[in-house]
């Protein structure tokens, strides 16, 4: 016999097998025989019953399925419900981590383990994800006990809420670049990649411009006015340059068109309009708002750029930048980069609002988050050209220094 949970070894059972069907004919029936013998070996005689029954099976003399057969078809059943399980965490660890192939953060796998762990089991997620059953438990360990953690965990602990809060704040538009830029601003003693290390453990990031759709309708026959920019959109100040353009969104009740008016000073829009259809008169709106909120003179020498589309060349158009006292250009190509400012605003503007926060029911929800967006943008959103600063910080520095310049002298 052997200590083991069965304790009757294979030779045991081989030879209590062999004297049942030895010594059959001495007594009145089999059963008979495995009564007795059963009783001299110590076992219970259906258990020895079940023993020669397969035992003959093995041998051929009886119908069913050998042993070794048996064991085998456990193997492979066994065998297909860890793959389907595998598969399972798989399905499920696809979806939850929607990455493209890159290794998930460790503590991104340990909050797809605690919420499965009762489904599946820890080793069975650990052996299909790359990570060890120690390094999860030893998350717990530190999780349940916050002394245990290092120095560099006990800050990444504080930062993160820290940066989650600035991308929350900001449209969760903001990439590894922006989040650390504002988190400096605030005055946080942060380097950029510990910024991208936690995002990127956090997963989360910034918003991806596409690439933006056309939508400029050249007219040909209209007269051109001429390109008195050339591409060069960096002016000393405010209200020397505006450029216009404006992009298309779908809707579930069609399309909707957004204009623009932007300041090439600091990046600021000045003017902006929603409309159902693109004609003339909805980007004329934007312009209205534009020379209302910065009320120009006239010989001040502010040019207004856009591209060729009909509406921009349109009579009504000309005739209200002549009014103003402001002078008309036009690309001379009539290409992106002739207006590659407008073209940069319309693109972040689909990034940030369009894209990631539709689909779009109405009209009336696109200019409500438009009107959102433009806020934000002008007072809050840091923009790289002008020194990773809002628009109307830029302008505002500006204006404080043209004060500061007489008080000098």
């Amino acid at each position: 016999m052997s200590k083991t949970t069965n304790k009757f070894s294979h030779e045991v059972r081989e030879r209590a097998v062999r004297l049942v069907l030895d010594n059959e004919g001495q007594h009145e029936s089999r059963w008979q025989a495995v009564v007795s013998i059963s009783a001299k070996i110590g076992c219970a005689p259906q258990t020895l019953n079940e023993w020669v029954k397969r035992s003959e099976v093995d041998t051929g003399r009886r119908a069913g399925i050998p042993t070794e057969m048996a064991d085998r078809l456990k193997a492979l059943e066994r065998e297909n419900r860890e793959l389907r399980q595998a598969n399972e965490i798989l399905r499920k660890a696809s979806a939850y981590f929607c990455d493209g192939g890159a290794r998930p953060p460790v503590e991104v796998m340990v909050s797809f383990i605690d919420a499965h762990r009762g489904t599946h089991g820890v080793e069975p997620i650990c052996s299909v994800l790359p990570i060890a059953p120690s390094t999860y438990y030893a998350h717990l360990v530190r999780r349940a006990d916050p002394a245990r953690l290092s120095d560099r965990a006990r800050r990444d602990a504080a930062l993160r809420p820290e940066i989650l809060r600035v991308f929350e704040k900001n449209w969760r538009v903001y990439g590894v670049r922006k989040v650390w830029r504002q988190l400096r601003r605030e005055g946080f003693d942060i380097a950029r990649c510990t910024v991208a290390r936690l995002m990127r453990s956090m997963g989360i990031q910034g918003i991806i411009r596409g690439k933006p759709h056309k939508t400029t309708i050249p007219d040909r026959s209209a007269p051109c006015p001429l390109d008195k920019v050339n591409r060069q959109f960096r002016v000393p100040g405010p209200n020397m340059l505006w450029v216009s353009d404006f992009t298309y969104v779908a809707t579930w009740k069609g399309f909707v068109y957004v204009a623009f008016v932007i300041d090439a000073f600091a990046r600021r829009i000045v003017g902006w309009r929603v409309s159902t259809s693109a004609h003339a008169g909805f980007v004329l709106d934007a312009l209205e708002q534009a020379v209302h909120e910065r009320r120009p003179a006239k010989g001040m020498g502010l040019v207004h750029h856009s591209d060729r589309g009909s509406q921009y060349l349109s009579i009504r158009y000309t005739e209200r930048l002549a009014e103003a006292g402001i002078e008309p250009s036009v690309g001379s190509v009539g290409d992106s980069y002739d207006n590659a400012l407008a073209e940069t605003i319309n693109g972040l503007f689909k990034a940030e609002v369009i894209h990631r926060r539709g689909p779009w029911r109405s009209f009336e929800a696109v200019e409500y988050a438009t009107l959102e967006w433009v806020e934000w943008f002008n007072n809050r959103r840091l923009l790289e050209p002008i020194g990773n600063i809002p628009p109307a910080e830029a302008e505002a520095n500006f204006y404080a220094a043209l004060e500061a310049e007489p008080m000098a002298a």
